[in-house]
């Protein structure tokens, strides 16, 4: 099936009024996860994670997707309006967002968004679609050695280069990896550590430990620093329309943005939140308004807000293609998939043609709903700013505790979310990262699974898994990322602070 037939079968799934709705629904919440500041979108997925497992696997997986896609839009209506970022990636749309707004322009700046974020996520989605087969294809060539050498250096990337030090990365991904092995051990089935406790033969719930480590943490942080609700800004219509001039001056912005968020999500290297500061620094070298960037240019908004999700969208590619995640959210889709009996990989597109081309063609379908959902709904989303933490606070803890316990009916898990909420914080509180230790749970029974399998298939020769040019050239790969981001380093933490 060549890409073009695939894509028009996907939107004979996508079409459905069920996929539809879901699309429509994922968009929608992830707008609203992305304008409430601290939720972010990984909160979000945490939340309906429960409630996919419900689904046809390709309708879950279009919701989590819109969600996703949709709060790295949201995220940036907060940063405009009110000088608050709702998720990472949008902080730096705070710089200029902001003094737009001061400026009279703050309607403009929204609909620049909602166009970039159009431009970038569309094009991302034609990314994937032309690519992901290519890459499937070259994943044929790994057996348990390549997978082995591909899954652990992933997880060394991903420690280095999710922020902080090395320990702030390595540190949770370790506790993510001690708790992957409780339970069932995949290759003999034997138990491991449930000390007498039976519920914990399956392992520690993913679902649990996700919502206590980012949504319950989260909710401690804000009671304890008791941030008050944000006062609202008012928008009116008519000043949603840029000017001729700030069309043209984000033509190119939006441009470079694409190509900077589509490389930058689709490699295992740098965090996806990070391709709209890469987008801003690349504005302030080559654009012919840079001296301008820092007081109210729109180049400082169309630039980041278009690499942002171009690079949320491309973060897909190393899931559906080689079925390995290279972020928590994604981590998150993997195990969706994974409750269903599905296996993301190299035979995902032969094997669930409907869930790989439908999610595709839903993607082009979600971000025409972006747009047409929230130029209109600014006034709304500010509006939800006026609740205070004691009405929005409780609700969110409700959900917490009802998401929890729906998916095995187990009150172990509900136990889990106060516990792994309060090593969240106080992980947060350190300055440790938390993304990797979800990583590190949900790799780390395929690490250990390809390992086993290497040393069985080999004998016990330790030399299996240098043994293959494949392998050669994926720990090269990996090693040479590593001490790249080691001699960068530095730079970094000088530029950031």
């Amino acid at each position: 099936m060549s890409s073009f037939d695939g894509l028009m079968h996907g939107f004979t799934i996508a079409l459905t009024m069920q996929n539809l709705l879901a699309a429509f629904l994922g968009a929608l919440a992830g707008t609203l996860v992305g304008v409430l500041p601290g939720l972010g979108p990984l909160g979000g997925i945490a939340l309906i994670l429960p409630i996919t497992y419900s689904f046809d696997p390709t309708t879950g997986l279009i919701a989590m997707a819109g969600i996703f896609y949709g709060a790295m839009y949201g995220g940036s209506t907060t940063a405009i309006l009110i000088n608050v970022p709702g998720e990472v990636a949008s902080a730096i749309t705070c710089l200029d967002g902001y003094q737009l707004t001061r400026k009279g322009r703050a309607g403009a700046a929204l609909t620049i968004v909602a166009v970039g974020s159009f431009v970038g996520g569309t094009v991302s989605v034609l990314g994937i679609m032309l690519l992901s087969p290519a890459v499937s294809r070259a994943a044929l060539l790994f057996g348990p050695p390549e997978y082995f050498a591909m899954l652990l250096g992933g997880l060394l990337i991903f420690s280095r280069i999710s922020g902080g030090t090395l320990a702030a990365g390595l540190f949770p991904m370790t506790i993510g990896l001690l708790l992957a092995t409780v339970g069932q051990e995949a290759v003999t089935g034997q138990q491991r550590f449930i000390f007498g406790i039976n519920e914990l033969s399956p392992g520690f719930t993913l679902v649990a430990v996700v919502i206590g480590l980012f949504a319950v943490a989260e909710m401690m942080h804000l009671v304890a620093t008791k941030e008050d609700h944000i006062p609202p800004v008012s928008i009116r219509m008519r000043d949603l329309m840029p000017t001729k001039e700030e069309w043209k001056r984000s033509f190119w912005p939006m441009g470079r943005g694409t190509v900077v968020g589509f490389i930058m999500g689709a490699l295992p290297g740098p965090p996806s939140s990070m391709s709209s500061f890469a987008s801003y620094r690349l504005e302030q070298a080559v654009s012919k308004y840079r001296h301008e960037l820092g007081t109210g240019a729109i180049e400082g908004v169309a630039g980041p807000e278009t690499a942002n999700n171009a690079a949320a969208t491309a973060t897909l590619i190393p899931l559906l293609a080689m079925g390995i995640p290279f972020g928590a959210i994604t981590a998150l889709m993997m195990s969706s998939l994974m409750i269903h009996g599905i296996n993301p990989g190299p035979l995902l597109i032969r094997n669930y043609p409907d869930l790989f081309w439908g999610l595709i063609a839903s993607m082009y379908i979600g971000n025409v709903m972006l747009v047409i959902l929230n130029v209109p709904l600014v006034g709304v989303w500010v509006s939800l700013l006026r609740v205070p933490q004691y009405i929005f606070l409780p609700m969110i803890v409700l959900l917490t505790i009802i998401g929890a316990y729906s998916v095995n009916n187990s009150m172990l898990d509900v136990w889990l979310l106060p516990l792994v909420g309060c090593i969240g914080y106080v992980l947060n509180k350190l300055g440790f990262r938390l993304a990797p230790m979800v990583i590190g749970l949900v790799l780390g029974p395929l690490v250990e699974k390809h390992l086993r399998e290497a040393l069985i298939l080999s004998n016990g020769q330790v030399s299996t898994f240098w043994s293959s040019p494949v392998a050669v050239v994926t720990w090269i790969v990996v090693i040479g990322v590593l001490l790249f981001g080691f001699l960068l380093r530095p730079k970094e933490v000088a530029a950031d602070d």
